[in-house]
């Protein structure tokens, strides 16, 4: 739902509180040819190098950008709107929804329609270096160093920042997004039915056979009396709330399930190819059989599994995720409780590490189409600010900030929705950097994430894995050769991983399930990781 502001004056008050500290009028400009994109647009632009506004006369710019399904235009985000009033630049939006973002943005880059930018780029490794490389995207160290007085600082303070978006030929080609909060290396919670288990007078599971039992008693006592019961669910394959940890605790945790990589002992493996994933696949299939696992689990993401969570009885036993009310709701998750890791066969609790990056570099690239590229920077630049970076993540003063002292509090979640859905309504994410130095000096940790990292320390850390893959940026050559397998090997291993969970069948066919694996180059994928790795260990001692 768009939210909506009750007169102009919150608006400009909004604004005004959004972008404190910044001079509105600064006499350091300089004059660059920008022919602009748009209606009204002229040949040029007089440009402020370090001050606001960017222009004297308003410039458009065409972006393009994934967008979640509950948020509205990012034209219509008081964000964007803040900055428009602050920079004189307006941006055309193209918001594409995000389900189809990839294929979308692939054909206007194969059509060569392309925007002045990607806002939310999501460029793999092989795109930026393919795409730089041929010039459809440009390198942005130049411009960093004459517009982007923000980020400039930061690389500045931060040389490991700007480590993370440089390439192996040396240019930068994207922007860093950072948010240091020491919660993305856990993105699996369990959470179960509490009224459910007292209704039946069941004690809170602690072992994983014990948690098998308490899922047969819901299905088999028609515990919601409607017929309904899904014991378990969760986000097949997704990037969080995934099966990782449930396959994991045979042995093999992976939670990263885009990649499967995982290290033991400094040696990189494929978690899908270890005899201790077809052990763990063997026996959830038995899971599936007795009806303790969603049936419709392989087509399972986000969306579905927060439509379960939310039908008008309930029906979840059990669902995997890294926050409860984003399932089940504020009102409905009193009836649900946190559940603690549970022990192996072995008597022992083994969590995973995933190899999700507290940072990314792909937040932002400029392509060769945009005529304004120095514009582009300093509008960008602006994001790079610590407050309105923070505002990017979260959301707005005035919707959900206020500022007490030099420093952004949070405001109440508004009445019938969730912090996290109410994020997406108002917050864009993007190019920016939340450190960790800021969480308690410039911003209040929202009250979920506090909650969530104490869970996290209490219950999932100590348990943890020691090794995870690391945030490395491969050479052009080998990022064409793993490009080429890991798309088959992700097709192939989810696929099969559907089948035998559902079907059964994976002791009849491993042998011939590890020949393909090879057949498509997990060997040579391998070997270009470890070196990777052992390389990345050797200069960070």
């Amino acid at each position: 739902m768009k939210k909506c502001l009750a007169t102009s004056l919150i608006l400009v008050v909004s604004a005004s509180v959004l972008f404190t500290g910044c001079s509105k009028n600064n006499s350091n400009t300089d004059t660059a040819s920008a022919t602009k994109n748009g209606k009204n647009a002229s040949s040029t632009a007089e440009i402020n190098t370090t001050g606001y506004p960017i222009v004297k006369d308003k410039v458009t710019l065409n972006f393009v950008s994934p967008k979640n399904p509950m948020a509205p235009s990012f034209g219509d985000m008081t964000f964007f709107k803040n900055l428009e009033n602050q920079s004189n630049v307006h941006i055309e939006w193209n918001n594409i929804p995000s389900d189809g973002y990839q294929e979308k943005k692939n054909i206007l880059i194969a059509t060569n329609d392309l925007p002045d930018a990607f806002y939310n780029a999501q460029f793999t490794d092989f795109d930026l270096i393919k795409l730089g490389g041929e010039g459809t995207i440009i390198p942005l160290e130049k411009l960093i160093d004459q517009y982007m007085p923000n980020l400039k600082a930061l690389f500045e303070k931060r040389p490991d920042l700007k480590a993370i978006v440089t390439a192996p030929d040396g240019h930068i080609y994207s922007l860093p997004y950072a948010e240091e909060m020491n919660l993305i290396n856990m993105p699996n919670q369990m959470f179960i039915n509490k009224a459910w288990l007292d209704k039946l007078n069941l004690k809170m599971p602690t072992t994983l056979d014990e948690y098998h039992d308490v899922l047969k008693a819901f299905k088999d006592n028609n515990v919601n009396g409607k017929g309904t019961v899904i014991p378990l669910s969760f986000w097949f394959q997704g990037w969080c709330g995934n099966e990782g940890d449930l396959l994991g605790m045979f042995g093999a945790p992976d939670v990263t399930q885009d990649d499967h990589r995982i290290v033991k002992d400094g040696k990189v493996l494929y978690s899908v190819a270890l005899p201790e994933y077809k052990e763990a696949i063997a026996y959830f299939h038995k899971w599936y059989e007795e009806g303790l696992i969603d049936p419709e689990f392989a087509t399972v993401d986000a969306q579905k599994l927060q439509a379960k969570g939310k039908t008008a009885d309930e029906t979840l036993g059990s669902f995997i995720w890294w926050e409860g009310p984003e399932i089940v709701g504020e009102s409905r998750m009193k009836d649900y409780a946190l559940l603690p890791p549970l022990k192996n066969k072995e008597g022992n609790i083994v969590i995973g590490k995933t190899n999700y990056s507290e940072y990314t570099r792909d937040s932002f690239v400029i392509t060769k189409a945009n005529k304004s590229p120095e514009i582009t920077a300093r509008w960008v630049d602006q994001l790079y600010d610590p407050k309105t970076g923070i505002q990017a993540h979260w959301g707005p003063i005035g919707e959900v900030y206020k500022e007490e002292n030099g420093k952004l509090v949070n405001l109440p979640v508004p009445d019938g929705t969730t912090a996290g859905e109410y994020r997406n309504k108002v917050a864009p994410g993007g190019p920016l950097a939340v450190t960790k130095d800021q969480f308690g000096t410039l911003v209040d940790m929202e009250p979920r994430a506090k909650q969530r990292l104490d869970e996290l320390q209490k219950y999932y850390f100590p348990y943890q894995v020691k090794e995870n893959y690391p945030f490395v940026f491969l050479p052009a050559d080998e990022l064409e050769k793993v490009n080429q397998i890991e798309t088959q090997l992700k097709e192939y291993t989810k696929q099969m991983k559907a089948k035998w969970l559902m079907d059964g069948g994976i002791e009849n066919d491993w042998d011939s399930y590890l020949k393909k694996l090879d057949q498509i180059g997990l060997k040579d994928y391998l070997t270009i990781y470890q070196n990777a790795y052992d390389n990345f260990k050797k200069n960070n001692k």
